[in-house]
């Protein structure tokens, strides 16, 4: 997704093939052109995705100020967000972080009341009281009493996670 282009600012096999960014902007690829090792010129596209959302003068600061080896971590990051942006521009990337978000809590929820019926299965049975002693005051619905906790808790999480969020 990152890289690609063969030299900085000549394109791959050494014809001078402008990067996308230049491409687009309408220039020529100087051979520091800070984008074209990131954006080469068979992925016009994503270029002109990120321009769209951040303009060409701050990508090109944003990738100034990062250090060269974590320049294409950055560019996929800008693309995965103008594309983002693009789908919703409101949220962007927040409405996907926000429906994982969700998505998360309700299998640890899961997750719980599963561990709760399995504590329910593997518990031996209370043993009988010794003759003479009279029962102890537990009550046999405690297991059930455990789950049917576990079972409200998920119910009353899934109905809060189901109001209106700014987020969703």
């Amino acid at each position: 997704m990152g890289g690609g282009g063969g030299g900085v600012g000549v394109g791959v096999g050494g014809s001078s093939t402008p990067c996308a960014a230049c491409k687009l902007l309408r220039r020529r690829c100087a051979p520091g052109c800070v984008f074209a090792p990131y954006f080469p010129a068979e992925e016009a596209q994503r270029f002109a995705m990120v321009h769209r959302v951040f303009g060409a003068s701050n990508v090109s600061k944003m990738l100034q100020e990062v250090a060269p080896a974590r320049r294409a971590d950055a560019v996929s990051s800008l693309v995965y967000e103008a594309s983002a942006r693009v789908r919703d521009p409101v949220y962007g990337c927040v409405a996907a972080i926000s429906s994982l978000q969700h998505q998360v809590s309700q299998l640890q929820m899961q997750l719980a009341l599963a561990h709760a019926e399995i504590l329910i299965c593997v518990q031996p049975p209370p043993s009988p009281p010794p003759h003479g002693h009279p029962p102890a005051a537990v009550a046999p619905q405690d297991d059930q009493h455990i789950l049917l906790n576990a079972h409200h808790q998920l119910m009353l999480q899934d109905a809060y996670l189901k109001q209106e969020s700014m987020w969703t």
